[in-house]
């Protein structure tokens, strides 16, 4: 029994293929973790949601802000545009279903006996365990009801960016939705500052990473998975955070880390290896 943790897929679903059959993955047996954002931007979004559902009990996943903006457009709130490539999906038979299924997974994972936390763009180091869970169960109760159209309407905004106890209906869940799947950088009271898309070297003063701030959780002796921030490439965060996403879908890599002995396994793009292939010299 092994524990593996994919970051971000993007409808790359060969990539993800690749890396189940290279660890033998055995979904009766075996768990998978994904960091969200299964959808848009790769080649396979409705592949991708067909397959992560028939593997059942055996995916532990969140949702990531690809995740909600799909649910979005087939709630009618905001446009599909053509770069998300989404089309298949929204017009496929099952879509209902897959939809459906989608609103009802959570924005977040704990597991008290790893001592894991995952969250599509981490945590917030306002929140400890317990608050993080509280505010995640809060936004998960809204999206798997019927009113889920009001919330994914409301959704959109960088305010508010404080956290407070006092936070409430639409502003509170707008917060835990915006640290929860796009989240990078705070000030260093942990206010989100949700403008900033720069590599840490060239964040303007006095931006951090949100890892680069005392945790509560950290404190509390779990470790935090998160996806979210390709450029990252996985490099540079704390000891007890990781982040897995390395850009499939642009090119990169998709990588898979083996939760037991800290083992990580790699798949590049497939896209990318056969426009290396095109462009490679030919024999003379």
């Amino acid at each position: 029994m092994s524990t593996y943790l994919i970051g971000d897929i993007h409808g790359c679903l060969d990539e993800l293929k690749a890396l189940l059959t290279r660890v033998e993955f055995n979904p009766l047996q075996d768990t998978l973790w994904l960091t969200g954002d299964l959808v848009a931007r790769g080649p396979a979004s409705l592949d991708v949601l067909r397959f992560v559902m028939g593997l059942g009990d055996a995916v532990r996943m969140v949702l990531g802000n690809h995740d909600l903006h799909l649910l979005a457009i087939y709630a009618g709130i905001t446009p599909n545009k053509p770069k998300d490539k989404l089309t298949a999906l929204l017009e496929a038979e099952d879509a209902d279903l897959l939809i459906n299924w989608l609103r009802r997974q959570p924005v977040l994972q704990v597991d008290d006996e790893l001592k894991l936390v995952m969250g599509h763009a981490g945590i917030t180091p306002q929140w400890d365990v317990e608050t993080a869970k509280m505010c995640a169960r809060e936004v998960e109760a809204i999206l798997s009801s019927d009113s889920y159209p009001l919330f994914l309407d409301a959704m959109y905004g960088d305010m508010p960016n404080n956290w407070s106890d006092e936070l409430t209906g639409l502003a509170r869940l707008r917060f835990s939705t915006n640290a929860l799947t796009r989240m990078r950088y705070c000030f260093p009271n942990g206010q989100l500052d949700m403008i900033c898309k720069d590599a840490p070297e060239d964040a303007p003063r006095p931006l951090k990473p949100w890892f680069a701030l005392p945790s509560p959780v950290l404190e509390q002796g779990y470790s935090i998975i998160f996806g979210h921030w390709a450029s990252l490439e996985g490099k540079g965060t704390p000891a007890g955070v990781y982040g897995l996403d390395t850009g499939c879908c642009w090119g990169g890599e998709m990588t898979m880390l083996r939760w037991e002995d800290k083992t990580y396994f790699t798949q590049p793009a497939i896209r990318r290896k056969e426009k290396e292939k095109e462009q490679a010299p030919k024999a003379s």
